[in-house]
């Protein structure tokens, strides 16, 4: 006779594992939530630390400024009955200072940002916005503007303006030449560095026949400068940020899928070819955004996703912006050591990014033991 009591109500053996199974799951719910805790807070603390730099660095230079100054100057703009300083400290601050400060982290932001989610896209550790020829199409724009005098606008923007459209138009061809092919990872990654070579040997061919300003004008621009950043040129930078980070942190769903595999996020709806697409352009005009301003600053694309995936692993929703914050951190912190290390002398930013990135770069390298890279 069937035994209905225990098809109904379930076997000694079947209920314990049954209360197994559910404790084992409400484990690694408040495993994942106390780790998601984690991450927001490292993002908290980063975005912390990155304020308080902010003051201290303004402190830095010939005029003696405390840092409860710099902040009582940042805060007096918006806040003239709390706020009360020294009329020639206001002007330090936020004519000369603040400004290449402030620069700093909206380039710095963007490039890590920019970097994180090519890395996701790309499924490569070394993909950045350098590594895929971006910068090489800017280069060969100041180039043409330079030796040439093939310039896209005129007036202040006749090098901002070539260093844009070449940027660009280095991009859409890796885009171009993937979609062709087929945008897989492998494809955008052969595109990027055979555009890559293509740019930097016709501006190698320029810089052969330049004269010696020339010559000097392409080298100053190749090492990257962030006192180029003035209020003037903020506003398209910071309307240009505003629009492509919504965009980006819009796919950190996709990204995460996307770490399974093309064949994975395309059962679970994602189109991979698509995004990958979406990604590079979005990307792309940030980057060249940030170059054609400030020039090649090395190593914050690459080095800021590494920094940031080690501590809060490979979930997009905070990964994103948490290298964007280190980004930003590391590039200020970078362009203040250059300021300050043989003044009143100082070194190009770009110099100091790959300064300090080469052997963060290396240690990583040396560190690593995952045999997967994106766990």
């Amino acid at each position: 006779m069937t035994d209905y009591r225990a098809f109904f109500h379930g076997k000694p053996e079947q209920k314990l594992s049954r209360s197994r199974r559910v404790k084992k799951k409400s484990q690694m719910e408040e495993a994942h939530e106390k780790f998601k805790f984690v991450r927001i807070f490292f993002v908290l603390s980063v975005l912390g630390l990155l304020v308080l730099l902010i003051g201290i660095i303004i402190t830095l230079g010939p005029l003696n400024i405390s840092v409860s100054e710099a902040y009582s100057a940042l805060l007096q703009k918006f806040f003239p009955a709390y706020f009360q300083v020294e009329a020639l400290t206001s002007r330090v601050v936020w004519n000369i200072r603040f400004p290449r400060i402030l620069g700093g982290i909206m380039a710095g932001f963007g490039l890590g940002m920019c970097g994180c989610v090519m890395q996701a896209v790309l499924k490569n550790p070394l993909a950045s916005p350098f590594t895929l020829g971006i910068t090489a199409g800017a280069q060969f724009g100041i180039s043409t503007a330079a030796v040439l005098g093939v310039t896209i606008l005129g007036g202040p923007y006749l090098l901002v303006g070539n260093a844009f459209i070449f940027a660009l138009l280095c991009s859409m061809i890796i885009v171009a030449l993937a979609a062709i092919k087929g945008a897989t990872s492998e494809n955008l990654v052969l595109a990027g560095i055979a555009v890559n070579y293509f740019f930097t040997s016709f501006s190698q061919l320029l810089k052969y026949f330049a004269s010696d300003e020339q010559l000097r004008l392409m080298t100053n621009w190749g090492m990257g400068d962030l006192a180029a950043f003035t209020w003037t040129n903020s506003h398209l930078l910071l309307a240009i940020f505003v629009i492509c980070f919504p965009l980006l942190m819009s796919k950190a769903w996709d990204l995460n899928i996307m770490t399974a595999g093309d064949d994975t996020a395309k059962s679970m709806g994602v189109n991979a070819e698509k995004t990958r697409i979406f990604i590079m352009v979005v990307s792309s005009m940030l980057v060249a955004t940030i170059v054609c301003f400030m020039g090649t600053i090395a190593f914050i694309g690459l080095v800021a996703p590494h920094m940031a995936r080690m501590v809060i692993g490979g979930d997009h929703r905070f990964l994103i912006p948490a290298s964007g914050m280190l980004g930003a951190l590391v590039l200020i912190s970078a362009d203040a050591v250059g300021m300050n290390l043989i003044a009143p002398t100082i070194i190009p930013t770009g110099i100091m990014t790959s300064l300090v990135g080469v052997p963060f770069f290396i240690y990583l390298m040396m560190k690593g033991k995952r045999k997967e890279f994106w766990t």
